[in-house]
């Protein structure tokens, strides 16, 4: 996905969903935020949970210079010592070996970029320390998805609950449910939710029930 189809999408959104509407004329167009794919971009899904943006950048780059060249058999000779040093945390420092020595057995991220994305699922979450929400990311914004979606997210629950004037915060199931509106552009309505959470936040009116 390019900047032309966060475009496409918002102008299809717009015509077939009044809530999409009224939430880019609140976000405008919102940012196309796209990763690199394969090892590097995996592994910088994993050092940025749950971190703000700053220090997710601060860590990351302390990684990557500690990992010259950032390759998975380069990653798996690195010492703990030398990850803590980064600021990764034990159980990102084991996901992170876990993804590599998958890439070194066999787990083939190139390939997986041209598979279906219940494929890419089921290859990553097989990796120890990857759940849903780390795979739906890195098919959001590593591989471009213009029809992914992360239904475990927790600023896109709240995000759908405020737009859409649910009495409670939908769950997987009920996210995945009410996105159907939205195919096949559930990448940028992903997109726009996320814009509209920070708006949300900033009036601080998105406080997560």
């Amino acid at each position: 996905m390019e900047e032309s189809d966060i475009r496409e999408g918002v102008r299809a959104l717009r015509r077939k969903c009044p809530v999409m509407r009224r939430v880019h004329d609140l976000t405008g167009l919102p940012p196309l935020r796209r990763r690199p794919a394969g090892f590097e971009g995996l592994a910088r899904v994993i050092v940025g949970q749950q971190l703000s943006v700053a220090s997710a950048s601060a860590i990351w780059q302390r990684t990557v210079a500690a990992c010259v060249p950032f390759e998975p058999s380069v990653l798996r000779a690195l010492r703990d010592v030398d990850l803590t040093g980064a600021g990764l945390s034990r159980p990102k420092i084991r996901t992170l070996r876990a993804i590599a020595d998958a890439c070194c057995s066999g787990l083939d991220l190139t390939r997986l970029e041209r598979a279906s994305e219940e494929e890419i699922h089921g290859a990553l979450t097989a990796v120890t320390g990857i759940g849903p929400w780390t795979a739906d990311v890195y098919i959001l914004f590593c591989l471009g998805r213009a029809d992914g979606w992360a239904p475990g997210d927790l600023a896109l629950q709240v995000a759908a609950q405020r737009a859409l004037e649910l009495p409670e915060r939908p769950d997987k199931v009920e996210m995945l449910e009410l996105a159907q509106r939205w195919r096949p552009w559930r990448g940028v309505a992903a997109r726009l939710l996320w814009a509209y959470y920070a708006v949300l936040k900033a009036q601080r009116t998105a406080v997560p029930v």
